[in-house]
């Protein structure tokens, strides 16, 4: 039990990450200056459901950690 609990939060930090990495950036920062300031979202949608994969993989990823947290 303890063995396929640490595989799969291997395997779900690994999917956070990715997903986490994927989000466009949200701050302008220095782009402005140079003229690259994105003014419009226009990947509402499919930003939208990266936030809900990244919620989900987050939760998981703290529910697997408890129940190690427990077993442990």
């Amino acid at each position: 039990m303890q063995t396929f609990l640490l595989i799969a939060e291997f395997f779900v930090s690994l999917a956070l990450i990715i997903a986490i990495l994927l989000h466009s950036a949200k701050g302008e920062g220095l782009g402005a200056i140079g003229g690259h300031a994105r003014m419009f979202n226009s990947h509402r949608d499919l930003e939208a459901g990266l936030n809900n994969v990244t919620a989900g993989l987050a939760i998981a990823f703290f529910v697997i950690a408890g129940t190690l947290g427990v077993l442990y």
